[in-house]
């Protein structure tokens, strides 16, 4: 039998942000974009409810279900790497721009 070149994808699409928390804000909004792409978030909560403050504000922005959201690095500090699933990295891309302050 021939060996084949086998590719598998999982066929989920998604995009990974880069993110900069800045906890006790007044309200939760996108501050801005940094030069180096990481999107700065200003958050209401701090402590133990900040990540899934995070995951919520971004759910609502990007319109896709908490499930969707993931943070793969960064859960204790403020600088954050989430996955986000079921959305395209331009969509993404253009929510977060439509909604900076």
């Amino acid at each position: 039998m021939d060996e084949k070149d086998v590719r598998l994808h999982n066929g989920v699409k998604g995009a990974a942000l880069g993110i900069r928390v800045i906890p006790r804000a007044r309200s939760n909004q996108i501050a801005e974009v940094l030069n180096d792409g990481t999107i700065k978030i200003r958050l209401q909560e701090s402590g133990a409810d900040l990540n899934e403050s995070l995951q919520s504000f971004l759910a609502t922005i990007l319109g896709v279900s908490v499930d969707d959201i993931d943070i793969v690095a960064g859960k204790q500090g403020r600088e954050k790497l989430v996955s986000i699933l079921n959305i395209t990295p331009n969509a993404a891309h253009a929510k977060i721009i439509a909604r900076l302050t």
